[in-house]
């Protein structure tokens, strides 16, 4: 029986000729990365390469400097505050012609789909719980803010403000206009994610009487109740952050994020007189016999200097042995009472 070698000529029975070394030279040799158009990563298309870096500030230096004096002020480490970066990035895509679009990088960044064309880009860490967003399909009014959350028993700081809770570490970036055009190689896009949202280190200092109690948590009225994604700014509507407190042998101390100032921007500062708006802090302390004590403080100069995030500090407080020595009688605290309530929004669709 004759041997046929497989890169013979053969004659079909129809007479046509088969280029069998042709056949299997495809079949061998794939796909040429320059004749592959047909694959994205190879294709003419748009192909924008986001590169992610965090600023990872929990202050902004005001009037007080805090990196430059914190040494002679406190025993923990100025750096120990400072938050983790995002887990990882929502992306928006406004399109000039109208319409957004949105999805998800991992937190160094990553490619970043898009048509061809004028943009305008949003960015901001996609891993929070408590941030609400709004109106996020309009640039201009863009806005995060925080759910509702109310205290049994809580007496209000400031008429009419919302209570809420604190929100979670919050960045952004915006770039205002971007084109994109089809390219065979990846485009850099760098963006730097800045906080949004910034931490209050809150101490509450006793005088005499700490040993008294058991359970402490607080409330700051007349903070900056959202703010404005596209560049950081916060309008004059204000909100009271209730959040609760570690009780440890200096006194009471709460770690709170919040969207600073009232009517504060990135670039400009204050963009109304920063005293037209007050603040109050306020301590709320259970004793050890279930006794309930409130305590509150004018804070408004140490806020309208810090402006986004710092520390503020009350001393001097007393619970006196009259209160703290009280048989427990008719003043024990049920649990239900002593606990906050979180309004959840549910989605719509």
């Amino acid at each position: 029986m004759k041997t046929i070698h497989p890169f013979t000529r053969i004659a079909s029975p129809s007479g046509g000729i088969v280029g069998g070394f042709l056949l299997l030279l495809l079949l061998l040799t794939g796909c040429r990365k320059d004749l592959c158009y047909n694959h994205d990563e190879h294709a003419f298309s748009v192909k924008t390469l986001v590169q992610a870096d965090w600023e990872r500030e929990w202050e902004r230096t005001y009037r007080i400097d805090w990196p430059d004096r914190w040494q002679e002020e406190w025993s923990r480490t100025y750096e120990e505050f400072r938050p983790d970066q995002g887990g990882g990035i929502r992306s928006l895509v406004y399109a000039e012609e109208g319409g957004v679009s949105q999805g998800n990088l991992p937190a160094e960044g990553g490619r970043l789909a898009m048509p061809e064309g004028t943009h305008t880009l949003l960015f901001y860490n996609n891993d929070t719980e408590y941030i609400v967003f709004d109106d996020m399909t309009s640039l201009p009014s863009a806005t995060a803010t925080t759910r509702t959350r109310t205290r049994a028993g809580f007496a209000e700081l400031h008429a009419g403000e919302r209570t809420i809770t604190p929100p979670d570490m919050l960045y952004g970036a915006f770039v205002r206009e971007f084109t994109a055009e089809k390219t065979l190689e990846n485009v850099e896009l760098p963006i730097e994610m800045r906080p949004l949202s910034y931490s209050y280190l809150i101490r509450y200092r006793f005088a005499s009487g700490q040993q008294y109690v058991a359970q402490a948590r607080g409330a700051l009225a007349g903070v900056a109740e959202r703010v404005y994604m596209r560049d950081g700014h916060t309008d004059g509507t204000t909100a009271t952050l209730l959040f609760d407190c570690k009780v440890d042998e200096l006194g009471c101390t709460a770690l709170l994020q919040s969207f600073g100032a009232p009517d504060y921007s990135y670039t400009d500062g204050y963009t109304a007189d920063a005293t037209t708006h007050s603040y109050t802090l306020s301590l709320e302390v259970q004793l050890l016999n279930g006794k309930l004590l409130t305590y509150t403080f004018d804070v408004s100069r140490l806020m309208q200097a810090q402006p986004r995030g710092g520390v503020i500090q009350v001393t001097d407080i007393v619970v006196s042995d009259e209160d703290g020595l009280e048989g427990s009688g008719g003043f024990e605290v049920d649990v239900d009472d002593w606990g906050d309530q979180i309004d959840i929004p549910l989605p719509l669709e």
